[in-house]
Formats: structure tokens, sequence, C-alpha cells
């Protein structure tokens, strides 16, 4: 009698590579830095620095405070959760900084200790700043001065409470002659905490600018070393596919700058994160306001640079875009998207899907929540560093 075999497969421990279905990523060379309230990164020619740190105690606040506004102006109060110590810092060297880290701490003295180690360290932090050829920070005292002082007016976005024309109604007489009361705010300034903030080369920028208006900030911020992309010049804009690539992510942080909730009338945030993955860095900057009954906003800052190829020189791609559309037309696509569900607001209060749905709404770029506000829009640039590619 004859039986047939079957032949099974034998089963190797080496999963087989299929070049076709995902191919191969090299990881660049790279070291990792960590410290209680810091992590590092050290890829290329970048050194890239984010810092996290605990909600802003009464003295710090009191000293970002005093940078923020003095004298007649009396600058603005500080959101409720404050992280005044937050930053993410980018410094670009050609020839990149691995190693030079090493070499400075094998060329520390271990005895020193007390007084003379901190003048030691702050002396290896100044020549860091010397040796950096490109800085780009995000933090949250620049991102503040940002945010309207003094009484707002065409294109700051002015925007009242949803109860306020009720609340004024109620202050006035029966007789539909008597005027409505006018309201005089006793310390103007932009209660949402609106900023169109995107960060700043502190060569550009001075921290002692008490007096500075948004506008101002502004201007300094988009310096002239940046350049309006061609959007037909594929390498001036974000590769969105790259971006989208399920490929190893080497360095990820996410620094929170501050947040408020309004005195319960909705939420303002603005919260910095960045990837940095084998084949280039992303950050994600994303300021996002709700006032409940009003409006929802959004601003976006994303910035990209390649790794590859980068030793000499680079560029980076800078896209800002803004958001606005009235809160019921956003409630309502969020209470009929799948699976319906009419009594979950919950949604409403995620940053990421509030921006989804913004950029969904062909007028949010344009007339918004009607508040008129300058930050409506896209827009693209480009800025060359080190020697020309």
């Amino acid at each position: 009698m004859n039986v047939s075999s079957t032949t099974i497969p034998r089963l190797s421990a080496t999963p087989t590579f299929d070049p076709v279905l995902k191919p191969a990523i090299h990881l660049p060379k790279h070291t990792l830095l960590e410290s209680p309230n810091s992590r590092t990164i050290l890829v290329g020619s970048w050194r890239i620095t984010a810092s996290t740190n605990p909600i802003s105690n009464a003295p710090q606040c009191d000293q970002l405070q005093s940078k923020l506004g003095t004298g007649n102006d009396g600058g603005i109060p500080l959101p409720e959760m404050t992280f005044g110590s937050n930053s993410l810092k980018v410094e670009w060297k050609a020839g990149g900084f691995i190693g030079r880290d090493k070499q400075r701490k094998r060329n520390r003295n271990p005895d020193q200790v007390g007084t003379e180690e901190q003048d030691h360290a702050s002396e290896s932090e100044a020549e860091e700043e010397n040796e950096s050829q490109w800085i780009y920070e995000f933090d949250t005292l620049h991102a503040l001065l940002g945010v309207k002082k003094g009484q707002l007016g065409p294109g700051d976005g002015g925007v009242q409470v949803g109860y306020a024309e009720e609340w004024l109604k109620s202050r006035t007489g029966p007789s539909p002659l008597l005027p409505m009361p006018k309201t005089v705010p006793t310390r103007p300034y932009d209660w949402t905490y609106t900023t169109t903030y995107c960060g700043h080369c502190p060569s550009h920028v001075s921290s002692s600018t008490s007096s500075t208006t948004s506008t101002t900030i502004s201007s300094q911020i988009s310096n002239s070393q940046w350049i309006s992309s061609d959007s037909t010049e594929a390498k001036h804009q974000i590769p969105l596919a790259e971006l989208t690539r399920p490929d190893p992510i080497l360095f990820y942080a996410e620094i929170p700058l501050f947040e408020d909730e309004l005195h319960d009338n909705g939420s303002s945030s603005l919260i910095v994160r960045i990837r940095v993955m084998p084949t280039c860095i992303f950050i994600l900057s994303r300021f996002t306001l709700r006032v409940d009954g009003v409006l929802f906003r959004t601003f976006d800052t994303r910035i990209y640079s390649s790794l590859e190829n980068n030793l000499q020189g680079t560029e980076v791609v800078r896209e800002t875009t803004g958001w606005e559309a009235p809160y019921d037309i956003v409630k309502n696509v969020s209470i009929h998207s799948p699976p319906p569900k009419r009594d979950d607001l919950t949604p409403l209060t995620d940053p990421l899907f509030i921006a989804k749905i913004l950029s969904e709404l062909p007028q949010s770029q344009t007339t918004g929540a009607g508040t008129g506000w300058r930050g409506l829009g896209k827009k693209c640039e480009w800025m060359r560093i080190g020697k020309s590619l």
C-alpha cells in the first residue's frame, strides 16, 4: 500500500526579508543623551534637545511674568498651566556634534565640585552655543510674547464668550429704547492666548521685549532668511509620503508650553512635538483653541529637514497653517461622524480630532468663524543653512 507523503515546510527562526514589501532602512549613526529633565539626540549635523519640566512654581512664574510685561501695559496674566522651563532647541553645525561632547567630557577635571563644576558646565554650554552655526527654538516665553496685549483690533481675531450678549441684555431695562451698556476691560489682552508663534532663531529675537507687540514678534521671527516656497518645487514642500512611512523613530518628544481652561469657557493650549527618523527631522507645533458655543481655532507650524547628505549644508522647510470654524459646525460634524454618538462631546476636547475636522472644512482657511483673524491660511517657506548643496 502506497502512502502519499506531504512535505511540511520548515519554519526558520530568521524571518525572510522581502525588499518589495518593506525596503531596508539604513539607521544613521546617532547618540542619545538623557538627564532628569531633558533628552538629546546627536545625528548627522544636528543636535536636538527637548527640555520637559513640571509646571512652573511661584518664583518661576514671577520671573516669567516680569519678562512678559512691565510698567503701564502690565503684560498678560499667565495661563493656568505654564511650563516656563520647557523648550525645544534644534542646532546645526557642519560636520556634526558626535564626538565633540565626548571629548568635552574627557577634558573635564573630575575633581571639580560645587561652584567650580557649575561654572565649568556654564562655560561648556556657552562654547556649544558658539559652535552652532544655526539654532532654532520653541519656548514658552516667546510663545506668550506673541499673545496680543492691549485692546484687540482688526486681524487679532477677538472672541467673546458665548453668554456675553445675554449677560449684557440682562443689565438693561425692559424698554427697547435703553442702550446696551458698554464694557471696558480692566486689563485688556487676548484672553484666549491665541498666538501665531512658529519658533524663533535666538540671534534674531531678544528676550528683553517687554513692550513688544505680537505683530513685531511675528516680523522678527519671519526674518529675511526664509524664502517663499515655489509650489512646483517638490524639495521646498513637506513630503507627506515620507512622513507617513512606518520608519523607525530614533527620537521622539512632546513638549507642552502652556494650557488654560479659559475660566471654564473652553481650552487653549500649545504643544510642540518632534520626531527624528532615519531619513529626516519633523517638528509639529500646534496651538488649539476651543471657546464653548463660539468657535474652534488651530494654528500649526510644521518644520522638516532631510538627514541625507547634510554634513556641509542642508535645507529646512517651514509650513504654517491656520484654521477656524464656528463651534456648532464642528460639533455637528463630530456627532454625525461614524459611529454617531449624539451625546458624546469628548472628541471636541481632542486637538488631533479638532485639527482633522477643521482641515476638512472648506471655509476654515478663508472666512473661518467671521473674526477676521489674520492667522487664517497657509504659508510655506524654506531656508538654506550651511554651504549650497
